[in-house]
């Protein structure tokens, strides 16, 4: 990108701030600590299901905004998969004018309160930030000012919804409601056309909802973010699954001449080992659902949920972590990790990892389970586990664990929760049988377009990738979106283009 583009871009030359840039002296701006996240009590979070990050005052935001040195070359910017003009909204916190610091967010992130908390900063728009790649020093808070900006929006009042310039002739359909679906959803309807989201479950938010436990992210912050779209004009129907309450051609019937998957990857799954049909073995995605969505731990509910005292978590992701300290929060007196590598290799963020250490989790690293033996009522009470030394680096880059022999040894559990991955929901390919998909079964696309081998058909997010971040998601339909766009306007230019060739046939 050019200066002179940027300059236009990102509105760095607009007089405001230039003053803005004129208050600080760079070193001034540059010998202010980054600002630490308020955060609750660890001894008290693990009683209840408060938001662990409490969010920024408006003083720790403004001064925490003093630290952006607007550069020249943004390349936060370039950091960012839904590509938000970093320094355009914080500087604008900066000038405490946050009615604009939500605009510049609301013009390409649907869903900045969201992003705001569950993004991982630090190795997409933060990694990139000056701060860290030339000064050595901690990178600007960006995630803790983007939900700064967010909250400050919805507590007063003042949730900016775009204009829409022009409605457009195009119905499309969104199957699921996460966040790829969402951010879809939301470029479509700014773009004038009527949207419509399929999520099959009861609730909106698809992983958002199930898989995020509410100390990480509430659900009426998900929920607001949802209304916000149905305020831009995004139509929402749940309790539909698309393949089984209508199919593709009821629902082009219907009008929709567009479609974009964002249906996620929902099936677990586990390591084929002894034991892994005993009750008290089951999945992540099976026990943060129940938790996280169906109410059960809520006294009005009564949706069974498995607790235990000894509680396991197989894998070293953020749903393992989110799994183990739900389990802790749940009751349980140990609570423990167990992943095959060592710390530095999890791939969990680590602000996760570091709240987990607060709440008394146990990591049991360079550990991987072989087997798992029950009770006389089939109920799991022990594993076998054996342990681990690190390798090469295989594929992934990291280091390959490698069984050290005559090491196995058993650890009493009475609940194992495995969290080493997940496969995509195979509905839709299974509905559409010339739906290209890979090896993996997630939907093959063009990565310019979107665009499956089903012309009209987009996808993005999980049923692509096989598990993303909720930003890399949103990158993905605010990509499908615009190809969308040129799919559907290229068809109406084709529309056009008969019907003129018709009536000068007509004519003759």
């Amino acid at each position: 990108m050019a200066e002179n583009d940027l300059g236009t871009y990102s509105g760095r030359n607009e007089e405001w701030r230039l003053d803005l840039r004129k208050k600080l002296k760079t070193k001034e701006r540059i010998a202010i600590n980054r600002v630490k996240m308020p955060e609750a009590d660890p001894l008290s979070r693990i009683k209840s299901y408060v938001e662990v990050n409490s969010g920024l005052t408006e003083e720790q935001a403004v001064t925490e905004a003093q630290r952006c040195l607007d550069c020249v070359n943004p390349t936060c910017i370039e950091g960012c998969p839904v590509s938000i003009n970093i320094p355009g909204f914080i500087k604008s916190i900066e000038a405490q004018d946050y009615d604009n610091a939500i605009r510049v967010l609301k013009d390409t992130n649907a869903l900045p309160a969201v992003c705001g908390r569950v993004c991982p900063q630090e190795i997409q728009c933060e990694a990139a930030c000056f701060y860290q790649t030339k000064l050595k020093k901690p990178p600007i808070a960006i995630g803790h000012l983007e939900r700064f900006a967010a909250d400050r929006a919805r507590n007063s009042g003042k949730a900016f919804i775009p204009e829409i310039a022009v409605k457009r002739d195009g119905k499309v359909a969104i199957i699921g409601s996460g966040p790829s679906g969402l951010a879809a959803a939301g470029e479509l309807a700014k773009l004038g056309y009527q949207v419509t989201v399929f999520e099959a479950l009861h609730e909106l938010g698809g992983v958002l909802k199930y898989g995020i436990p509410e100390f990480r992210l509430p659900n009426e912050i998900v929920d607001f973010e949802i209304d916000n779209l149905k305020k831009l004009g995004v139509n929402f129907e749940k309790n539909f699954i698309v393949g089984k309450t209508a199919d593709f051609k009821d629902l082009r019937e219907e009008g929709y001449s567009a479609f974009f998957v964002g249906s996620g990857a929902g099936l677990p799954m586990f390591m084929n080992i002894p034991g892994e049909n005993y009750i008290g073995v089951l999945s992540a995605n099976e026990y943060l659902t129940r938790v996280n969505l169906m109410g059960a731990t809520k006294v009005d509910f009564d949706t069974p949920v498995l607790k235990g005292k000894n509680v396991a978590v197989i894998g070293g992701g953020n749903t393992a972590m989110d799994s183990v300290r739900t389990a802790k929060r749940l009751g349980a007196e140990k609570a423990m990790i167990v992943y095959r590598r060592s710390l530095e290799e999890m791939p969990a963020r680590n602000e996760e990892i570091q709240h987990a250490k607060e709440e008394g989790i146990e990591f049991l690293v360079l550990n991987n389970p072989l087997e798992y033996l029950a009770d006389k009522n089939s109920r799991v009470n022990k594993m076998k586990l054996q342990k681990m030394q690190l390798g090469e680096p295989d594929q992934s880059g990291r280091r390959r664990p490698v069984p050290v022999e005559g090491s196995e040894y058993f650890l009493e559990v009475d609940l194992v929760i495995v969290s080493i991955g997940v496969s995509p929901n195979p509905l839709i390919p299974m509905s559409l049988p010339q739906l290209e998909t890979s090896k993996w079964k997630t939907i093959t696309v063009s990565p310019d377009t979107m665009q499956s081998s089903v012309p009209g058909l987009f996808a993005g997010g999980d049923i692509v990738r096989g598990g993303a971040t909720v930003i890399l998601a949103m990158g993905d339909g605010r990509k499908a979106a615009q190809n969308i766009h040129n799919y559907l306007q290229n068809i109406m230019k084709s529309k056009t283009t008969a019907s003129k060739q018709d009536n000068n046939q007509n004519k003759k």
